[in-house]
């Protein structure tokens, strides 16, 4: 778990001295499992539950160095948050990134905030700024409509979010709990295509229809008294049909957006199929394309993916994974 006992705003001077020879970091991927009042009608938008993932995560390490070099996958979109956060902290950039896993891009896992609070975690430890999670969120404008990405880096586990009032600068974390060890969720990936993101996914939000009161307020109860109550007494069941009903009313409402229910006709065709048989908590997780539901028994998970494979096999950009859930939140190492 990241965590830190010392703040200080970003403001303020700073002495920059190295306080470590090398920092690493994982940040985990996290499911998106979808947001609760998207129009605000109570005066707070969005809202939204996920789940902290194990098996995908974006892994990196920091030295110093006499300038910038950042080596591996998505060096790129790296080299803009280590400069924004270099100027912003007001720390030297003379760093060795070396990013040795990155979550995968635009697919719904959280890739942009986890990246972010991974970079921003490293420096924070490297200098010795004495950061919060929040804090590096609200530098990196993470947190903008969902705090899932911030919650699981700082906790893990399943996290629900109280979306955004007048006067939040990251959601608020109001429910945080350890999802079941047997639990599995298989994620089925398409790798022909990305989610919205970026000025598509703004433009999308801006033209979306308003999402009805009643309608929120439903999902609200669903989600309190049935999905949250169903995952402290392991009942898998329960849980995956508050999600999938939360899922069903978010997916009809950005339809427009994304045209259906899922971004992907082929992942919506798997997910059909892994309903079928005995998955729970059939969803999308974000934008997607990523389709993700849940199975109680890491052998039955197992075989069931691999039947789904097979089942499956004709759609070759289509590919199944197993992961677990992770009840801890991003690790930083020293040394």
């Amino acid at each position: 778990m990241y965590t830190s006992s010392n703040f200080c705003s970003t403001n303020t001077a700073i002495t920059l001295i190295v306080q470590h020879s090398k920092v690493s970091v994982i940040a985990p991927a996290r499911l998106h499992m979808g947001f609760i009042d998207l129009s605000g009608s109570l005066g707070r938008h969005f809202g939204s539950i996920g789940v902290a993932l194990n098996e995908i995560s974006t892994n990196l390490s920091v030295t110093g160095a006499e300038q910038l070099t950042i080596t591996g996958p998505a060096a790129q979109r790296a080299k803009k948050c280590v400069s924004m956060l270099c100027k912003t902290l007001h720390v030297s950039d003379k760093l060795n990134i070396t990013i040795e896993t990155a979550i995968p891009e635009h697919v719904g896992l959280g890739s942009g905030t986890q990246m972010s609070l991974a970079i921003g975690a490293a420096l924070n430890e490297f200098y010795g700024l004495g950061l919060s999670v929040r804090e590096i969120a609200a530098v990196t404008d993470r947190g903008l409509r969902s705090g899932i990405g911030i919650g699981v880096f700082e906790r893990g586990g399943l996290v629900v979010d109280g979306g955004r009032g007048e006067r939040t600068i990251t959601p608020p974390v109001l429910a945080h709990m350890d999802v079941p060890n047997d639990w599995r969720f298989i994620l089925v990936f398409d790798q022909r295509g990305q989610g919205l993101h970026g000025q598509q996914e703004i433009q999308a939000f801006k033209e979306l229809p308003p999402f009805p009161q009643q309608e929120a307020a439903r999902l609200c109860y669903l989600l309190l008294m049935q999905g949250l109550p169903a995952v402290a007494e392991n009942d898998i069941v329960n849980f995956g049909d508050v999600i999938s009903q939360l899922q069903r009313s978010v997916g009809e409402h950005f339809s427009s957006a994304q045209g259906g229910v899922f971004t992907s006709p082929e992942v919506a065709a798997a997910m059909q199929w892994l309903e079928r048989q005995g998955a729970v908590a059939i969803g999308q997780t974000s934008w997607g394309p990523t389709g993700f539901c849940a199975i109680d028994g890491v052998a039955l998970a197992e075989s069931i993916t691999d039947q789904a494979r097979k089942a499956f096999a004709h759609f070759d950009k289509l590919s199944f994974v197993v992961a677990s859930a992770r009840n801890s939140g991003g690790d930083v190492f020293v040394g």
